[in-house]
């Protein structure tokens, strides 16, 4: 049996709303994170949570606070890529009344307001070297001393970071110090983005619509199976983040107890045209797409009974890797426009082009 089988909740997955800490998910991906959490909140070392911007990073990190010995004490968060260098000292270790133009009084920083609790480091890796250097410093002693101040405060911290980057890459590029990702990195958890968990999508659909009744003294019930359908072939680049903006839109824009899919055409056009607009930029430049740029995934089946996922990068090779099937699928989904049928594909349309003419197909070899 694998460690990450072992670590799953043992809570059979359903369609409805199922909270952890307050955070919301049934599919094994996030029972295995909520699994985690729990088995991370009884130690003290420090966690670095990592996942794509909106997966819910510091609901996960909150969740440790609440779960731990910790629990009563402050829970102190601070976001790193919205501080200067300048001000990271201030901010994170306090000042002395008189210590800089402008401090008019002494101020605690984020370590001291966190003493006997945890301080979560949202977007660690976006810190400068200097800040980067500093920060190990308190770690590392458990000290810390105000701007201005000539004695150390001793402070007794519970750590948590975030970050959307990979801090090894950024270390083997000398962005991130190697010392400091281990200091940050004694426990991990990674939180997959959505579009890698279909199951969660309904359930969250569900727990947005009852925060959103109670905020708009609203009594919408659901989303019609067509509309959730949809939803579940979008790739959702802003994750859960974004699904939430989108029912609040969907709140917004609609007066009816169950929204349908018509409601979502509007949106889904706008989805597409920022698609296109990402290809073309692509396409310009000679790039192939990256996992993360296609906005939507939507699975066909050839007549071979291969199953091919739209918009998927894999499919972005060569002309030479584009079997017959795979054209001959995206021709028919596209009912016979090319243009649109290379876009299903995720790549340029002389790349569907060329592919036909590696494997000697014609239009007509397409349309029967």
């Amino acid at each position: 049996m694998s460690i990450s089988s072992q670590l799953l909740l043992p809570a059979p997955i359903s369609h409805t709303p199922q909270a952890f800490a307050g955070i919301i998910g049934v599919s094994d991906a996030m029972r295995y994170v909520f699994a985690k959490t729990a088995m991370y909140a009884i130690s003290d070392a420090a966690v670095l949570v990592t996942g794509e911007t909106g997966v819910g990073k510091e609901l996960i990190a909150n969740a440790i606070h609440k779960l731990s010995r910790r629990s009563n004490k402050p829970f102190v968060s601070m976001n790193c890529s919205a501080i200067t260098d300048s001000l990271f000292e201030s901010e994170l270790f306090g000042h002395e009344k008189g210590a800089f133009t402008g401090a008019l009084r002494s101020r605690k920083g984020r370590f001291e307001r966190a003493d006997g609790g945890t301080l979560f480091l949202d977007e660690v890796g976006d810190l400068p070297p200097d800040s980067q250097a500093k920060l190990l410093r308190a770690i590392e002693t458990s000290e810390i001393e105000r701007v201005g101040a000539e004695k150390p405060i001793k402070v007794d911290v519970r750590l948590v970071s975030a970050t959307n980057k990979n801090l090894e890459l950024e270390a083997s590029r000398q962005g991130f110090r190697l010392d400091l990702f281990y200091r940050l990195n004694p426990l991990q958890i990674h939180i997959p983005p959505l579009r890698q968990r279909q199951d969660d999508i309904e359930p969250l659909i569900a727990h947005f619509i009852g925060i959103l009744n109670k905020k708009y003294s609203r009594n919408v019930i659901r989303l019609t199976n067509e509309a959730i359908t949809l939803l579940k072939t979008y790739q959702w680049p802003g994750n859960v983040r974004e699904l939430r903006n989108l029912m609040e839109r969907l709140f917004a824009e609609n007066k009816t107890e169950v929204i349908g899919i018509k409601a979502l055409q509007e949106w889904y056009e706008e989805r597409l045209r920022a698609h296109e607009a990402i290809q073309q930029a692509a396409a310009a430049s000679e790039r192939h797409f990256s996992p993360n740029l296609p906005v939507y995934k939507e699975t066909i089946i050839t007549p071979d009974r291969t199953p091919i996922l739209l918009g998927d990068s894999t499919t972005n090779a060569d002309s030479s890797e584009l079997s017959p099937e795979t054209l001959k699928a995206a021709f028919s989904k596209a009912r016979g426009n090319i243009t649109k049928a290379s876009e299903l594909l995720g790549i340029h349309k002389s790349t569907f082009y060329r592919a036909m003419k590696t494997n000697k197909l014609t239009r007509k070899d397409l349309e029967a």
